[in-house]
């Protein structure tokens, strides 16, 4: 668990990296935004595994619920981007579901 508490440091910083670094150069905050993709597949594949691994961790099935949830309100409301408190709430939430499996794992790391 500390392997994937350490990757999972990696994947969540990478994008904050690139993002600073755009100080340097404009094409940094590019792979970013880039980068966050790849972040959320990660989190996304570790928390299946956790999940798959220990199926009652309450706290797993709300980060799974959550992003069942997320990605059916972008499916299901296709237009949503013309309503501004939708649209900004649904950017916030990858970072939220980010910060929360981090969480999550840190404390399975240090037990």
């Amino acid at each position: 668990m500390k392997a994937i508490n350490y990757l999972n440091y990696f994947f969540v910083g990478l994008p904050v990296i690139l993002g600073i670094a755009g100080i340097i150069h404009e094409v940094f905050p590019i792979l970013g935004i880039l980068a966050t993709i790849i972040t959320g597949i990660f989190q996304v594949i570790i928390a299946i595994k956790m999940i798959i691994d220990e199926p009652y961790d309450r706290n797993l099935q709300i980060y799974i619920t959550t992003v069942i949830i997320y990605f059916a309100t972008w499916f299901a409301f296709p237009k949503i981007e013309y309503i501004p408190i939708l649209k900004h709430g649904l950017i916030l939430i990858p970072i939220l579901l980010a910060i929360y499996l981090s969480v999550i794992i840190y404390r399975k790391a240090n037990l």
